[in-house]
């Protein structure tokens, strides 16, 4: 069974996201601060990563927009692992409209969308005027029964618009979103299975994820 993994490296002090600061990683208890520790010859490292929840490829629960939706701790397995999933492949205009997925079967699916702004990746480019779905689409897949919505760029949204309307959208009727996803031009139209989990963490709307395909 192939693994495509569709994730970005979280490396020390990258950005993700216009405003946001980068991680800090860091050791905790070094290899060498160890030794004192443990039997000779024994060592270990323990590390410290302090961030915000949205680096890296990350997975959009419905408490990140509306306080009182499910947050991380709450978002069933099912929703985020195995999924079945179908690829939108869409790189001709910024703005992916409802056209782009008319007549695909994205009922029960998780739905990503190819954009090639991951090609981007740790420029200033990827960080604005980013290609993004149009609300028209957000309110179609979820007419349509789609679970999770994907999607290689900075936002979902528009970063101009200010009302996030694609986020409310999706997340005001519990479709998880996950976006900076990497490396879609490798995937198949359909027949692969798409799986973003985060830890169970209470209280977060957001966290980074270990997105793949299997195929």
């Amino acid at each position: 069974m192939p693994f495509l993994d569709l994730s970005h490296t979280i490396e020390h002090g990258m950005t993700t996201h216009p405003g946001l600061p980068g991680p800090l990683i860091c050791d905790f208890l070094s290899r060498e601060a160890s030794r004192g520790r443990y039997a000779p010859g024994v060592e270990f490292q323990i590390g410290k990563i302090e961030m915000v929840a949205n680096t890296g490829t990350y997975v959009d629960s419905p408490f990140h927009r509306y306080a009182d939706g499910k947050d991380l701790s709450a978002l069933p397995l099912e929703s985020l692992a195995g999924l079945d999933a179908v690829l939108v492949d869409d790189g001709r205009s910024r703005a992916v409209g409802r056209d782009a997925l008319t007549g695909r079967d994205v009922r029960g699916k998780a739905v990503l969308v190819r954009t090639g702004w991951d090609a981007h990746w740790g420029t200033p480019d990827y960080l604005g005027d980013n290609p993004y779905l149009t609300a028209e689409a957000a309110a179609y897949l979820v007419a349509q029964g789609a679970v999770l919505v994907g999607i290689d760029s900075v936002n979902i949204d528009d970063l101009g618009d200010l009302a996030r309307p694609v986020h409310s959208i999706l997340l005001g009727a519990e479709i998880p979103i996950v976006e900076h996803l990497r490396g879609l031009g490798q995937l198949p139209g359909n027949g692969f299975r798409f799986t973003a989990v985060p830890p169970k963490v209470a209280g977060v709307g957001t966290w980074p994820v270990r997105a793949f395909a299997t195929l």
